[in-house]
């Protein structure tokens, strides 16, 4: 059985189109971390995103997306997320392996990429709050915004089930 390849920005773009939700994309310069992409907030507006990707002892995958300057409490998070135990930092392989991208690039639009389901989505109910929400399209050199609630419908149409919790301090 061949692997197959991960989907890409405009598997992503097509996806959604097909769904019927409104997106922009904007291209810009890869950014690794919030406060490189600090500079962007003028040019796109929405809840710009931080997308945590992280484990439990049992091995059960989630990616946690808060806002970008909110701070996630790994040492109590799990009693709020039905983790099994504290959570660490999920593996760069398994990050590619069930999002399609790499460290850098965490985002929720890698749902697309999870087709055996292994990982829980959870949005941060913070974030919820605004009406436009921006996340990387699978690499880290542009940002797509689309609705709060196409968001959920795109991790629906996923077969993802989103989880909306107050995960931030």
């Amino acid at each position: 059985m061949t692997e197959q390849s991960p989907k890409t920005a405009q598997d992503l773009f097509a996806l959604l189109d097909g769904l019927g939700i409104a997106h922009t994309t904007v291209d810009h310069e890869p950014v690794f971390t919030v406060a490189e992409s600090e500079s962007l907030r003028d040019r796109i507006p929405g809840g710009h995103t931080k997308n945590l990707f992280v484990k439990d002892k049992k091995d059960r995958y989630f990616v946690l997306t808060v806002e970008e300057n909110a701070t996630v409490d790994l040492k109590t998070v799990h009693k709020v997320i039905d983790a099994s135990s504290r959570v660490s930092f999920g593996r760069p392989e398994k990050m590619l392996e069930y999002l399609g991208v790499i460290p850098g690039s965490v985002t929720v639009f890698g749902a697309i990429n999870d087709t055996g389901h292994d990982v829980t989505f959870v949005l941060d109910s913070e974030l919820m709050k605004h009406d436009l929400i921006n996340g990387h399209p699978l690499s880290n050199d542009a940002t797509t915004t689309i609705g709060r609630d196409d968001l959920i419908r795109f991790l629906e149409a996923t077969g993802h089930t989103p989880l909306v919790l107050k995960v931030t301090e």
